[in-house]
Formats: structure tokens, sequence, C-alpha cells
């Protein structure tokens, strides 16, 4: 699996987000960022 708990905090909630498949996801909001946006 490559979901790893712990990741780059939310920006709306500040929960740490999941990394998935080229994708950051909240536990909360759902899929924030994915490998096309330019976040760092």
């Amino acid at each position: 699996m490559d979901e790893q708990p712990g990741g780059r905090p939310c920006p709306l909630c500040e929960r740490a987000m999941y990394h998935r498949h080229c994708k950051y996801v909240c536990p909360e909001h759902g899929v924030v960022y994915d490998c096309a946006d330019t976040f760092y």
C-alpha cells in the first residue's frame, strides 16, 4: 500500500494528509493536491 499518514497538513483543517497515487488526500476534505499542482 502507498497510503502514508502523517504527511503535509491540509491547508483547510491542518489534519495530516495521506499520500495516495500522486495525490494528497485529507481524511476530512478528500483530495486536496495532485501531481499537477505546484504547491512546493
